[in-house]
């Protein structure tokens, strides 16, 4: 009988811990200014930072407020920092003046959540630049007490409209110290990323395929597409990894067209194109006719043309 039971009280467990894994990381009572849960701070370092919180709030208004946590349990961290901050109810009430560092040390993450009242002071922009340049150096020396001290005066510093304290504030007629070089991948989840990268790859690279596959209207399409490959990428691989999809795309594109032109079939294509007014490549027919071209389906049921658009947004973390 006991063994009978077994394979029931074992399903039972794991969809019990399922459960509980789901729930992600609870939020932790407002014990003050800094609740160190995960036990990173050195106690001299917490009452100093705690301090230098209470010195700007009494001075400002503006309430800041630090929480360390192990692990938040595969849960974004996003979506756990706006949990916490609507739970703690951070700043005043009409200003909406609050501000949330969150550091989880297991999980090598960390966000500085913004109240609306300030998001025009602590931009995204200024919170990402004191979480990679002041912040997250810190952190991958597991120097948990300086990282979230000077992080805590870089913001108090943007706040208090202070240049320079966030590295790289002020401006530089260099261009790699161009705001616009600094952008950071967005924060998504895995699951959001890939669904949404497989639409916008799916959509700009079957016009891509198409263009390279196609005599006649490839041109058009190589020139038509490269601010689609420019910008659309930003959303999944930041800046930093557009430019180097668009760089590819730029040599990769015309370098493949140039190649696939020296085989028979594509230059059989071509000839159908100029001759018969159609042609057939990799069951697609494709067709031209008073300067113009287009394609479809050898089924019948597929017609192509149209646009698309897109947005985004950043933030930091580690």
């Amino acid at each position: 009988m006991s063994a009978l039971r077994c394979p029931g009280i074992v399903a039972c467990a794991l969809a019990l811990a399922w459960v509980c894994g789901a729930r992600g990381a609870d939020v932790p009572f407002l014990t003050g200014r800094v609740v160190d849960n995960a036990e990173i701070l050195a106690p001299a370092a917490r009452e100093k930072i705690s301090a230098t919180l209470k010195a700007h709030e009494q001075s400002s208004g503006d309430q800041i407020a630090v929480l360390t946590i192990s692990t938040l349990g595969g849960e974004a961290i996003e979506e756990y920092a706006v949990k916490v901050f609507e739970s703690w109810k951070l700043g005043q009430k009409g200003k909406d003046n609050g501000v949330l560092v969150v550091v989880v040390p297991q999980d090598r993450k960390m966000r500085i959540e913004v109240g609306y009242g300030l998001e025009g002071t602590l931009t995204d922009v200024a919170a990402s630049r004191v979480i990679r340049n002041v912040m997250a150096p810190r952190f991958k020396a597991a120097d948990y007490d300086n990282g979230i001290g000077e992080g805590v005066n870089a913001i108090i510093g943007v706040l208090e409209g202070k240049t320079g304290v966030a590295g790289g504030d002020q401006p530089s007629s260099s261009a790699s110290s161009s705001p616009a070089t600094h952008f950071d991948a967005p924060q998504l989840a895995w699951p959001e990323r890939i669904l949404l990268g497989a639409f916008i790859f799916g959509i700009i690279g079957l016009f891509t395929f198409l263009g390279i596959m196609t005599p006649g209207m490839g041109w058009f399409l190589y020139v038509f597409l490269i601010p689609f490959w420019a910008m659309f990428p930003i959303m999944i691989v930041g800046t930093r990894g557009a430019l180097t999809l668009l760089g590819i795309y730029v040599v990769g594109y015309p370098v493949a067209k140039l190649l696939l032109a020296r085989s028979a079939w594509y230059q059989k294509a071509a000839m159908d194109l100029k001759n018969k007014g159609r042609a057939s490549i990799g069951g697609f027919t494709f067709a031209s006719g008073g300067g113009s071209s287009g394609f479809s389906s050898g089924g019948g049921g597929f017609s192509g043309g149209g646009g698309s658009s897109g947005g985004g947004g950043s933030s930091g973390s580690w």
